[in-house]
């Protein structure tokens, strides 16, 4: 019986029937019943989570996974009542199912995704792990550092040369070319290029690639030096 009080008016009682029996009239236990039952085998099922992840160096990890493992449980406890089977008499069992089961990426609420690279299934399944890059103060200290490491800014003497070379280049090159040239080094799509000149994708996507090779020919380019220059990659981006 719950009281409430109205914001205008006298206190009015709100009446909740509640089933006080100890199992229904299909014979399978009530709520109150399976909840007390349940929680009689409480403790053994979280003693038998904290051992069996206590592999799991994070704390909040661990709690997670035995949250998950007895919210497993509980539903495997009532499906089992309902089919007149008292999972209380085998808790150590229940346990190491609905362990596994969250071991192997079972949640109450759905799977874990095993191509996720942050899902521990996907962890478990392929044999690796995932952590935070190691801390260092310079280069030499991390080979992650390294590979991460930018430089933004071109040479000078690469700055030289495509500005001396590049408008003798786009010259070389006809009207609608050298329009064409300018909105891709703005960054324009295919698409767009596409139908501002009247052109299929594919046709811009073939011209953009002969005027790279044109542009290596021009220059007289190596594989290390198409690499290594900025004005190109702008032109071909």
């Amino acid at each position: 019986m719950n009281r409430a009080v109205p914001a205008d008016g006298p206190p009015f009682k709100e009446v909740v029937l509640v089933n006080t029996s100890s199992t229904t009239s299909a014979g399978m236990p009530s709520a109150p019943a399976l909840q007390q039952a349940f929680l009689m085998i409480l403790p053994r099922l979280k003693e038998h989570g904290r051992i069996y992840f206590r592999d799991l160096r994070s704390p909040e990890r661990r709690e997670e996974a035995v949250s998950e493992m007895l919210a497993i449980a509980w539903s495997w406890f009532v499906r089992l009542a309902q089919r007149g089977k008292d999972a209380a008499l085998f808790p150590s069992v229940l346990a190491t199912y609905a362990a596994r089961a969250v071991r192997s990426g079972r949640r109450l609420c759905g799977q874990e995704k095993a191509k996720d690279v942050l899902s521990p299934r996907a962890q478990q399944r392929r044999g690796f792990c995932v952590g935070p890059l190691p801390d260092g103060h310079g280069v030499e200290d991390s080979v992650f550092a390294e590979a991460l490491l930018d430089n933004t800014t071109t040479p000078i003497p690469e700055q030289v040369q495509f500005r001396l070379d590049f408008p003798r280049w786009r010259s070389s090159r006809n009207a609608r070319d050298q329009r064409l040239i300018d909105d891709l080094m703005l960054g324009e799509r295919s698409s767009c290029m596409a139908r501002k000149y009247g052109l299929s994708r594919p046709r811009v996507s073939e011209l953009r690639r002969q005027m790279f090779e044109d542009w290596n020919r021009f220059c007289n380019a190596t594989p290390a030096d198409i690499r290594s220059t900025r004005g190109l990659a702008a032109v071909c981006s």
